[in-house]
C-alpha cells in the first residue's frame, strides 16, 4: 500500500519518511488470521463516518463477542446495538465510506479496517476492507470489561449542543482517551484512538481544544488526512457509565515549536474547533473498570503548560 499525498508530506515534514515506507507493508486490503481471530471476543469498536456536509463523525458502536465478523479476505459484517440519534447510519447510506477501530482494552491490542459500507439491516452493516492494519499498545489504558451488566438497559438520551457546557468541558479535561475520526476524500475515512494522563486535553474555551501529538507509528494517517482534510470528529467515552460525548469540528495541526516545547511528550499539537456536539447518555450497557495507565504516557503538569494550554 502507498501513502496518499497528506501521509508523504507529514512524514516528510516530521522526517521519518524512510522509516514510514518501511512500515508501509503492515498495511494490506484482506483481513489475515491474526486479525481474524482478535475479532472473534471484541465488543468495542469506533467508526468513522461522513455526513451530507461533509462534517466528520466518530461513533461508539458496541455487541456480543465477535460483532464484528468476517465473512471473508475482505469483507465483515457488523451486528451492532444501534444507538438512536447517532449520524452513523445515515452518514453510511449516503456516503459508503467506513473507518473502523477495533481496540480491545483488556490487551491494549488494537485494529483498523478502512473500506466502503453498507447498510443491511437494523444494526447491521457490511464493510469492504480496502485497509488492515494492527497498531501498537502505547498510551492505551487498561480496563476491564464489567462481567455484571446492568439487566435492564435503560433507553439512551441524546442532546445537541452548538458549543461545550460546563460539565463536558470536565468530562473532557478529566479524560485519559479519546477517539479521533478522520477523512480523505481520495482514500476514505479512518478511526484512532489516543491517550494519556487526564489533563492532557486542554479546554481552550467552549468551542475549542488542543490536545499534543505524540510519538506514534510514524505513518501518520490522521495527520495526513486532516493536511488534506480538516474535517474530523472525537468520541469520548464514560466507560464507568455508558454515556458519550461527539464532537464534530474541524483540527488544525500546529508546527510551531514554541507552542509546545514544554509539553511533555509532545512533538506537535492539534487545534479542534468545535462545530457541533452530540452527548448521550446510556449509549451502550457495556461498562468498563478502569486498571492502570500505560507506562508510555508522557507525564502532564499543568504547571509547565504553556499559558495558550492553560485553561
Amino acid at each position: 500500500m502507498s501513502f496518499h499525498t497528506g501521509e508523504i508530506a507529514v512524514q516528510t515534514r516530521s522526517g521519518v519518511r524512510e522509516e514510514a515506507e518501511k512500515l508501509s507493508s503492515m498495511i494490506t486490503p484482506v483481513i489475515k488470521p491474526a486479525a481474524q481471530m482478535l475479532l472473534t471476543t471484541q465488543q468495542l469498536a469506533i467508526a468513522s463516518s461522513v455526513d451530507t456536509n461533509g462534517l466528520v463523525w466518530a461513533s461508539l458502536l458496541t455487541g456480543q463477542p465477535g460483532f464484528v465478523q468476517v465473512l471473508d479476505h475482505q469483507t465483515v459484517e457488523i451486528n451492532c446495538i444501534p444507538i438512536d440519534g447517532d449520524p452513523l447510519y445515515e452518514n453510511l447510506v449516503k456516503n459508503g465510506v467506513l473507518g473502523l477501530l477495533v481496540i480491545d482494552l483488556t490487551s491494549r491490542k488494537r485494529l483498523r479496517m478502512n473500506g466502503l459500507a453498507r447498510v443491511e439491516g437494523q444494526g447491521q452493516i457490511m464493510m469492504q476492507t480496502t485497509e488492515v492494519f494492527f497498531n501498537c499498545p502505547k498510551y492505551i489504558q487498561l480496563r476491564h470489561l464489567e462481567t455484571d451488566t446492568p439487566e435492564s438497559t435503560q433507553p439512551n438520551e441524546i442532546r445537541s449542543f452548538e458549543a461545550l457546557t460546563t460539565t463536558e468541558q470536565d468530562w473532557i479535561t478529566q479524560s485519559d482517551t479519546f477517539f479521533i475520526a478522520s477523512f480523505n476524500p481520495e482514500t476514505g475515512a479512518d478511526a484512532s484512538h489516543r491517550g494519556g494522563y487526564p489533563g492532557f486535553i486542554q479546554v481552550i474555551s467552549d468551542h475549542q481544544l488542543v490536545f499534543p501529538n505524540y510519538a506514534g507509528n510514524n505513518m501518520f494517517q490522521t495527520l495526513g488526512n486532516l493536511t488534506v482534510n480538516p474535517h474530523a470528529g472525537l468520541l469520548f467515552i464514560d466507560f464507568e457509565r455508558g454515556n458519550t460525548l461527539q464532537l464534530t469540528g474541524t483540527a488544525e495541526v500546529i508546527w510551531d515549536q514554541s507552542r509546545f516545547t514544554t509539553v511533555p511528550g509532545a512533538q506537535r499539537l492539534v487545534e479542534f474547533h468545535i462545530d457541533q456536539v452530540l452527548e448521550t447518555t446510556n449509549a451502550s450497557p457495556i461498562r468498563w473498570r478502569f486498571g492502570e495507565y500505560s507506562a508510555a504516557n508522557p507525564a502532564v503538569k499543568k504547571e509547565s503548560l504553556p499559558d495558550a494550554l492553560v485553561v
